[in-house]
């Protein structure tokens, strides 16, 4: 552990682990403030926290029992002449679950339906919302946990990063959930990304490697064009104030 401590290239690791972790997360961040906007104003912190905390214990889980992860990438069948692994059976079904969601959410929006009965459901809504924040994390924790056993030699390094990272969006989660929950259009935005993001996870388990450098880029162009868009409103409904 002291070799760690004093180890130039572990602290580099260390430090570009937690970057990668938070950009990777990003994702995780959007998909559960969207989802425990859902929850009456009282117990949103408590699921934001509950949801960060899951993802952050199935990524040590799935660093822990690393030979299994890895393991999931040997193929166990074929299929329209490609070998199909546990990892990609997860992707895709992680994928699908992420487009269902993403459009019932995009309908709830639009439509209204449904969101008063969610807000209202108490311990039954606050642990359905649980259930789905875990589902999804295990997805977006296997392409951040392969990331991280790519970057770093040691299991230490690989914790110490996540565990940061986790906390970093904790601080961050409510911030953007206030500000998702503020502006219907951005919230539209992430949701569209989200349907982006779940056709990219179907697409690698499928075998077609759609970089998320690009989903990215596009997140982060659309959203600076919007906030743009929000600054010409803001000033608009000021001058007919005055």
């Amino acid at each position: 552990m002291l070799e760690l401590l004093t180890s130039p290239d572990a602290w580099l690791a260390f430090i570009t682990l937690t970057a990668l972790e938070i950009v990777l997360g990003i994702d995780n961040i959007i998909f559960l403030s969207i989802l425990v906007a859902r929850l009456p104003r009282e117990q949103q912190p408590r699921g934001r926290i509950f949801g960060l905390g899951l993802a952050m214990l199935t990524r040590i889980a799935l660093l822990l029992s690393i030979t299994w992860v890895m393991g999931l990438s040997k193929p166990l069948f074929e299929a329209f002449g490609r070998g199909v692994s546990g990892r990609d059976l997860i992707l895709i079904g992680g994928g699908l679950f992420l487009l269902a969601k993403s459009t019932l959410e995009i309908h709830t929006g639009l439509e209204g339906e449904g969101h008063e009965k969610s807000s209202q459901g108490g311990g039954k809504g606050f642990l359905s919302i649980i259930i789905q924040i875990a589902i999804i994390d295990i997805v977006f924790s296997l392409d951040s946990v392969i990331t991280a056993v790519g970057l770093a030699d040691h299991v230490e390094i690989m914790i110490a990063a996540v565990v940061i990272a986790v906390l970093i969006m904790m601080l961050l989660s409510a911030p953007i959930s206030n500000f998702v929950d503020r502006h219907p259009t951005i919230k539209m935005l992430a949701l569209s990304f989200l349907i982006l993001i779940g056709m990219a996870l179907v697409g690698e388990g499928a075998g077609l490697h759609i970089p998320k450098g690009y989903i990215y880029f596009a997140m982060a162009f659309s959203v600076a064009v919007e906030m743009l868009n929000i600054r010409v409103r803001q000033k608009s409904q000021a001058k007919a104030k005055d």
